[in-house]
């Protein structure tokens, strides 16, 4: 499941040097209008200051199937990259609707952004709405063969054997450069670690049982605020807070709707296993006792963050990204971030001695979603040479 922080994605649209291109072989697809040879590459970001400095300024739009805030259009940042690349990207984040009502939107119309980063790519794909990358890639092979391997490349091809998008949030070559967990997991508060002497929790029902037992000890913060153990965020697409939790559990990564199983090169549908059976069990059970969250399945995802954001809450699943950024920014306003209620990532498997592969995120190729460019593009040459940039 493709979720991603919002700084990124902004990053992604406006700052596009961390944008990459995919290739395999040169597909049918019709050679773009402007071919540049493997000696061009070397100089494409001289050429981009001299398109800059002429001021000759290409303007794309992009549409980002998840919430963001829109930036005034002379902001300094876009206006850097304009002077150094001679480009600027207009943004434009969903707002009302759901990223599969907004893409069935788009196809309904029929017309596109110059860019789109969708959950649903695949729809688009069947709408004629992109353009198959494979040449474009192919103009730069320097750049191609340094950002992923053929066989990573190969898993962007789609069933007609074509690529139309990139993933843009760069290539770890397998090594982990983060000192934080950025992604999914189980949270919990420090204060709740600090309480118990920092125990070590590997399993999920250590995990309820810390909870339990803080709330027995401690029923209320400070200023009597009722603590709350275990909160779940199911509205909309964000559903994926309830539903992800039992690949976790059952050792493995994020790999999107299934788990993966390389040594038998097959897929298994997480919802149905073991571990996810025994994860039901256990909120069903954690539920009737009381310590989860009554209004779980009903809140939406601002009353969430709310809710989060006073400190109450020791304990949910969720993404980094979803949920860190307001959450954290307002422990620093009230200070309760000096009592412990920051949170911090536990990887949780059913029974112990499991192998646990929770923190994988970026040290894999993310390949189910990324940066398109779309048909109604009028110069997908300049655009795609952007995204390389």
């Amino acid at each position: 499941m493709k979720k991603k922080i919002v700084a990124l994605f902004l990053t992604a649209a406006v700052a596009a040097s961390m944008l990459a291109g995919c290739g395999g072989g040169a597909a049918d697809t019709g050679a773009p209008a402007a071919a540049a040879d493997a000696s061009d590459e070397a100089e494409d970001s001289d050429d981009g200051e001299a398109e800059a400095a002429s001021g000759d300024v290409a303007n794309f739009t992009m549409f980002i199937t998840m919430p963001g805030s829109e930036i005034n259009d002379d902001n300094e940042i876009a206006q850097m990259i304009a002077d150094k690349w001679g480009v600027k990207v207009k943004e434009t984040w969903l707002t009302g609707q759901t990223a599969s009502e907004a893409t069935g939107t788009l196809i309904a119309g029929g017309e596109y952004p110059d860019f789109i980063d969708s959950d649903e790519m695949n729809l688009l794909v069947d709408a004629d709405a992109l353009v198959a990358l494979d040449d474009y890639i192919d103009q730069y092979p320097e750049f191609r063969d340094k950002w992923f391997t053929k066989e990573e490349w190969d898993t962007f091809c789609q069933p007609d054997g074509h690529i139309y998008w990139i993933n843009p949030f760069g290539n770890t070559k397998g090594e982990t450069k983060q000192t934080t967990h950025n992604d999914e997991a189980f949270w919990v508060q420090v204060r709740v670690l600090e309480w118990a002497g920092y125990p070590e929790i590997k399993t999920m029902d250590q995990y309820f049982d810390l909870l339990e037992s803080y709330i027995a000890a401690n029923p209320t913060m400070d200023d009597g605020t009722e603590n709350l153990a275990y909160t779940i965020l199911c509205e909309d697409w964000r559903y994926f807070c309830l539903e992800n939790a039992g690949q976790f559990l059952a050792g493995y990564p994020n790999d999107g709707s299934v788990i993966v199983n390389k040594s038998t090169m097959t897929i298994e549908d997480y919802n149905t296993s073991e571990d996810t059976v025994q994860y039901f069990k256990k909120l069903n059970e954690e539920y009737n006792k009381g310590f989860v969250d009554p209004e779980s399945f009903t809140q939406t995802y601002d009353e969430y963050i709310a809710k989060l954001s006073t400190g109450r809450v020791l304990g949910m699943v969720d993404q980094w990204w979803d949920f860190a950024y307001t959450v954290n920014d307002s422990f620093k306003q009230s200070g309760l971030d000096l009592k412990g209620c920051n949170y911090v990532p536990l990887g949780l498997t059913t029974k112990e001695g499991m192998e646990n592969r929770w923190h994988t995120y970026d040290d894999t190729v993310n390949q189910a979603s990324g940066i398109a460019i779309t048909t109604d593009c009028e110069d997908p040459d300049r655009a795609f040479k952007f995204l390389v940039d």
